[in-house]
Formats: structure tokens, sequence, C-alpha cells
């Protein structure tokens, strides 16, 4: 028995139209379940060169001295607090940036040579670098022949 249809769409593809509908009026555009269940934790990009992992964080209004950064092993943990506005008579139409300090933990990918982390915070942007450990570097291997 064959089955056909009216519409040209599949059954299942309207269906998982609609889910994705319904999650984007709960979570805004552009979200979903992941996004959604990180709204609070800055987006992050993570990337290799050869000498060293780089890693930048969105942290906008946030000082230096609001950050603390560690190397343990191979997780990069980053903690930020973000101060509470210290005016009580303010009205919030929509407050979407969150207060409070949050930690983020990233697993790297190489072993990092910690004494050398360099970090930089500039326009919102947190840029830290984690050079590799000299194990973690790719070395030329010279061929020798008999």
């Amino acid at each position: 028995m064959v089955f056909g249809y009216r519409t040209p769409r599949h059954p299942f593809d309207q269906f998982r139209d609609e889910v994705d509908r319904l999650w984007t009026g709960v979570f805004g555009p552009g979200d979903g379940l992941r996004m959604g269940a990180l709204r609070n934790q800055p987006a992050a990009n993570v990337w290799e060169r050869d000498d060293a992992l780089l890693v930048e964080m969105e942290v906008p209004g946030v000082k230096s001295d609001q950050v603390d950064l560690s190397v343990v092993g191979d997780e990069l943990s980053i903690k930020v607090t973000r101060p509470e506005v210290a005016e009580n008579v303010i009205a919030y139409h929509r407050r979407e940036r969150s207060t409070g300090s949050f930690t983020r933990v990233l697993r790297l990918p190489v072993e990092v040579d910690a004494g050398r982390v360099e970090a930089e915070l500039h326009d919102g942007v947190l840029t830290i670098t984690l050079p590799k450990a000299e194990a973690a570097k790719p070395r030329k291997i010279e061929v020798t022949s008999a």
C-alpha cells in the first residue's frame, strides 16, 4: 500500500517546524535548547596555532579586576564577576545581561605552559593566549638514509 499526502511536505517535517517555532517562542530567535542552557554564560571561541591555543570570550562591561583565570592540567577556568547595579530606583523593562559571578571551564585539547599564559581585555572581549607545552608542539623529525 502506498500512502500519499495532499501537501508537498511530509507530516514529520511539519511537526519539526512546529516544535522549532515553539522553542523559538520560548528562547527567542537564534537560540534553542543548547544556547538557552548557556544563556548566562558568554560565548567563547577556541582555536589553535602551531605554538599556542587562543580563547576569545565576550564579556561586555567587565573590568580586568573582575576576571580570574587559572589553568589546572588540561582545563582553563574563567571566573567573571559582574557587580549588581547599585541603584535601587531602576525599573527594568528588559534585562538579559546577567549579574553576579559565573565560572566557565574549558577543556584544552593539548597541554599548555601554564606559566606563560597571557590575557588581555579590550573592548569587551577577553583574549587568552595559552602557549603550548614543548611536548605538544609539532616537531620536525629528520629522516636519515641507511
